[in-house]
């Protein structure tokens, strides 16, 4: 994965589809259990990339975690994610943004076992599997404090709010970055899915220089940035290639000959076949020409996986053609350097 970063030689491409439902599925666990208790998350992370012969292992498993720490609640399922009630958000009226406190990562609350599995993680696979960590990025957060519908109308009726939302908001997942940091993680990932909603103007204006500061700071912090934004993000192509992040998750509705144009040649792309319409319906014949079909498009520096999440009920066969394609290919890119992070192991695929 590094070596992709940097424009060197691999042996093959790094595989890295987000395996969350997926895995707890594999490992046989329900998903409550796994999002609940970092053993659990850690060992179904694990058997899935021994099974699948994955290039990486990954902390996300739900958007719930900061928001539940500042005391938002929380809507529990037994074996799907847990999520945020829309008409119970914690930022009722705007003065409760001024009640809030920032949470601490080693609280023992839900930040805090993802801490834990980030320091499992690194004593089980530390130098043989990248570890991918994961923070929420600002539009994304601001949902699960606020509500979607107020952050939306907000963002038009008091911008001056949002930066305030927006700032709260990047300090704590800044400190809850460094904690996975700290614990062991090699690469975080910032998932601000919400931000695809949001017009090319707002989202320059009001999120974008958020996400750079984020970007910024997490590599003076000497950690590489994943950034996924799922949905159609056409429109935010440009600036999400000028966040100078390593790699971009590219979703489905994307043309992602446009994303290697608009996002310029020395970001890493992941993407991005449909995961319904390939894992879930297709066959490994399938996911094979498709993946092809989108490495063509990517050209250099192309990381092997769907645009989103594996559905948990792919059959496992065409989630290994997913390694199968990457284990087919090798690449020889032109080298560029990095400023930060870039030598963090010599596994096949890093």
């Amino acid at each position: 994965m590094f070596h992709v970063f940097t424009g060197q030689p691999v042996d093959r491409l790094p595989a890295q589809p987000i395996c969350m439902t997926f895995a707890a599925r594999t490992a046989g666990v329900d998903y409550y259990s796994y999002v609940t208790d970092y053993r659990v998350l850690v060992d179904a992370q694990v058997r899935t990339a021994e099974r699948f012969d994955l290039d990486i292992v990954t902390l996300c498993s739900d958007p719930c975690r900061e928001a539940a720490d500042c005391g938002a609640p929380v809507r529990w399922f037994p074996d799907q994610p847990p999520a945020h009630d829309p008409r119970d958000p914690l930022i009722k009226e705007k003065r409760d943004l001024g009640r809030l406190q920032q949470p601490d990562p080693y609280s023992g609350g839900r930040m805090y076992d993802r801490v834990k599995g980030a320091a499992l993680l690194k004593e089980k696979v530390g130098g043989d599997l990248p570890i991918l960590g994961w923070i929420e990025g600002p539009m994304a957060e601001a949902a699960d404090l606020r509500g979607m519908n107020e952050i939306m109308l907000d963002l038009i009726d008091d911008p001056a709010f949002v930066h305030d939302l927006f700032a709260f908001i990047v300090e704590m997942e800044l400190n809850f970055a460094r904690a996975q940091i700290d614990a062991g993680i090699d690469i975080i990932g910032i998932g601000d899915a919400a931000a695809s909603l949001v017009g090319p103007d707002l989202y320059h204006t009001l999120i974008f220089p958020y996400q750079q500061q984020m970007v910024d700071i997490l590599h003076a912090m000497d950690c590489p940035v994943r950034l996924h934004i799922c949905g159609n993000a056409t429109h935010l192509l440009a600036d999400m290639g000028r966040l100078g992040v390593e790699m971009v998750d590219i979703d489905a509705p994307v043309d992602l000959r446009l994303a290697r144009e608009r996002m310029g040649p020395d970001v890493a792309i992941l993407g991005n076949i449909h995961p319904v319409q390939y894992l879930l319906e297709g066959t490994p014949e399938d996911v094979f020409e498709g993946l092809a079909i989108c490495h063509e498009q990517v050209g250099d520096r192309y990381i092997v996986g769907p645009g989103c999440e594996v559905p948990p009920l792919s059959p496992p066969e065409n989630v290994r053609a997913v390694v199968d394609y990457a284990k087919a290919t090798a690449v020889t890119p032109h080298p560029r350097p990095l400023s930060h992070s870039g030598e963090r192991g010599d596994t096949h695929a890093l």
